[in-house]
């Protein structure tokens, strides 16, 4: 029995393409995106998704929060085994790229197909998973299916989320006619893969295929609100204003303070970012009387995050001493970091080994739904390189030929898994 797998890179590249003109917009370069959870273009996405795998041979079943997942159980396999599990997401960001998710839904297929056309017998079946908004664009902070699918969030409570105008998850869902039974139950599977576009340039300078994660980032998002007063900007003094916007200048500034501090002193890999502003009234000869902001921290070290949470609060408390503004703080979004299955990464080495392709360690700053995966079953997470590591932009690039030696290295990676 031979463990060479061979893809087809221009059938893998004929996927992504099609996929690309789901929810197209007319960009000046490169090719972007639009494809929200629920929407038009997410049904013309998962449709064409689901034909592949059914013209792959695949069993296909949709649960109640829109994971999709394809089953290949041919009969060597046996049906009892705990299956291999494989794939991504098919959404994206507003105006996003096309590698960002369906790579790697299209990379499992692909992996399937190669696996069927080789001479290798596998023993357990492979389940081929698009997971249900993973971006969090539309319904949530992200990662949405899987978060359900392992149990840290209900059926009930994703299904009620709403959308910015008034659609709940479970009315898009049913729109699309992608609302159905059940649940699909990572804890069941024996391994989980995800190919994924490395949205960084390590690999691209290092001149390598791909790369095998440690570990994935840890990631926390706070939400901030600071109370001044609004008043007029020409009549109020300078010595008389509460300006809520002058005092996020110094949370801002702190925040990338602290995380300059981390980098120099103990972790380079940390990170703090102050992403979204809010300002009311929002008029220019109004002084700022609110400011919300969101803030993102991430680091493979927890201990990292914790530290520039701290920092945050300690600004906020500063600035209600100093410019006698309110502030409140609230945590939504907390993932620790997490370490990849050993095993599951000296598969995707041997497989890189057997195919000729050089294989890299490193780092995920990226959170993708393998973070949530691999809190229930060993879990792996590959990369292929970025062009000048641009992702969530129409001119985001991988090119072909690194989807496909990273996609034949993911085969062999299942293959090895599904014949144990």
């Amino acid at each position: 029995m031979s463990d060479t797998v061979s893809v087809d890179a221009d059938r893998l590249r004929a996927d992504i393409e099609t996929n690309s003109e789901f929810g197209a917009v007319d960009v000046a370069e490169g090719i972007g995106r639009t494809v929200l959870a629920g929407t038009t273009a997410n049904k013309r996405a998962r449709d064409y998704f689901v034909s592949q795998l059914r013209e792959a041979g695949l069993s296909v079943s949709i649960d109640a929060v829109g994971n999709i997942t394809g089953r290949f159980e041919p009969a060597t396999a046996d049906p009892d085994a705990a299956p291999v599990a494989a794939g991504s997401h098919l959404d994206s960001v507003p105006h996003g790229g096309i590698f960002d998710g369906p790579l790697g839904v299209y990379a499992a297929v692909e992996a399937v197909r190669a696996i069927q056309e080789s001479d290798i017998e596998i023993t357990r079946p492979i389940d081929v998973v698009c997971f249900t908004e993973e971006e969090g664009q539309r319904f949530s902070d992200g990662l949405l299916g899987s978060s359900v699918a392992v149990g840290d969030r209900s059926v009930d409570e994703a299904l009620s989320l709403t959308s910015d105008s008034g659609v709940t998850l479970q009315e898009a869902l049913t729109e699309i006619g992608y609302h159905g039974d059940g649940l699909i139950d990572p804890h069941s599977w024996d391994s989980w893969f995800e190919l994924h576009i490395e949205q960084d340039t390590v690999l691209e300078r290092k001149r390598i295929p791909v790369g095998v994660v440690t570990t994935i980032t840890g990631i926390t998002h706070c939400h901030v609100t600071i109370d001044g007063e609004a008043n007029h900007a020409g009549a109020t003094p300078m010595t008389e204003r509460t300006d809520a916007l002058t005092a996020a200048a110094e949370v801002i500034l702190d925040v990338e303070e602290c995380a300059n501090t981390i980098v120099e002193e103990s972790s380079e890999s940390a990170v703090g970012t102050v992403g979204s502003l809010s300002v009311e009234p929002n008029a220019t000869n109004v002084v700022p009387g609110r400011v919300t902001l969101g803030v993102d921290i991430r680091d493979v070290a927890y201990e990292s995050m914790q530290t520039l949470v701290t920092a945050t609060e300690d600004a906020l408390t500063a600035i209600e001493n100093t410019r006698g503004v309110q502030t409140a703080i609230d945590r939504p979004f907390d993932l620790e970091p997490t370490p990849m299955s050993d095993r599951l990464r000296q598969y995707v080495h041997d497989a890189g080994s057997t195919a000729g392709i050089a294989t890299h360690d490193m780092h995920s700053g990226a959170a993708h739904d393998t973070m949530y995966i691999a809190d229930v079953t060993d879990a792996v997470l590959l990369f292929a390189p970025s062009k000048n590591g641009i992702s969530h932009n129409p001119r985001e690039w991988t090119d072909w030929e690194d989807c496909a030696e990273a996609t034949r290295v993911l085969a062999g990676a299942i293959a090895r898994a599904a014949q144990e």
